[in-house]
């Protein structure tokens, strides 16, 4: 491999000063969560490292870190590590929020618990072969709120439960009205979402890097208008106007790129609404792709 190969895969380092590092550790709780200073500062750059260029100037470090939200990027990864400490209290501050989460998504108290209850083995974690735990909350990064991450998550795992469930439905109907599965068929719904997420990516991908700042910052960070508004140097107002122009204006978007794929103006704006859940998780998926490349303008 050349040089240049190998500089373009490895990691980019980012240097945190001690001072900083140790600040954030305290200001985090962290050792009480089951975190050391020195595993609290590789947390901190292994965040740095996916947002920030290796030419990130110590300000731009400092500016970057210190709006984490460092007590709840501390609970996940504790949590992650398996402290009985950081369990405790993620139990008790998120249990009934992920609840209630779970009631906006499932009819019936005991399907809603069951669909929240199924995260925890997966949030947790489990022992990997080389003696590391595998937990999602690994992904947390702190730049926006854990609360809305694990909305998100939950949100994730309804769709992939609803997409299984709607598979074996299927086949156990046509199985019982004598269908021969002689060989396996394009799924219709596949279809669809292809031309969704093609349209999506595509509204996406046509948009200014500062209207994408303000919708990943907006509706993935979860932070607020006049946060982004100090973060952009305008008014708040100013802001606000541009979030229902840009949302406005991507929707339109999106439904011209699922006509010019086919699809009637009607059966556009079906597809959006029966697929609403699936289109909020594909413009997520997008704009965490898309936050990887952006600095603040």
């Amino acid at each position: 491999m050349s040089g240049s190969q190998e500089s373009a895969t490895r990691p980019t380092r980012i240097n945190i000063p001690e001072s900083l590092a140790a600040h954030l550790h305290r200001e985090a709780d962290a050792e009480k969560l089951g975190l050391t200073p020195q595993a609290f500062t590789g947390v901190l750059q292994e965040v740095a490292a996916r947002y920030l260029p290796g030419t990130a100037s110590p300000k731009e470090v400092s500016d970057f870190l210190t709006h984490l939200r460092v007590e709840e990027l501390a609970l996940a990864r504790g949590c992650a590590l398996g402290s009985e400490m950081a369990w405790e209290i993620f139990l008790t501050r998120y249990r009934e929020k992920l609840y209630n989460a779970a009631y906006t998504l499932v009819p019936g108290d005991a399907n809603a618990r069951e669909l929240a209850d199924s995260l925890y083995a997966d949030l947790y974690g489990t022992r990997a072969a080389d003696g590391r735990r595998i937990s999602k909350l690994n992904s947390f990064t702190g730049r926006g709120s854990l609360e809305g991450w694990l909305r998100a998550v939950l949100a994730q795992e309804y769709v992939n439960r609803f997409r299984r469930q709607q598979r074996l439905v299927s086949l156990e109907e046509q199985a019982e009205a004598g269908a021969q599965f002689e060989a396996e068929t394009p799924d219709p719904a596949q279809a669809i979402d292809a031309r969704l997420r093609e349209a999506t990516d595509q509204a996406l991908d046509s948009l200014a890097a500062e209207d994408k700042f303000i919708l990943a910052n907006y509706y993935l960070d979860g932070r607020r208008l006049a946060e982004i508004a100090r973060l952009l140097g305008v008014h708040e107002s100013t802001i606000s106007r541009k979030l229902e122009k840009i949302t406005a204006g991507t929707r339109k978007a999106i439904l011209s790129g699922l006509m010019k794929r086919g699809m009637s103006r009607k059966e556009a704006e079906q597809t959006m609404e029966v697929e609403v859940t699936e289109l909020s998780l594909d413009v997520r998926r997008r704009l965490m792709q898309e936050k990887g490349q952006q600095t603040v303008p």
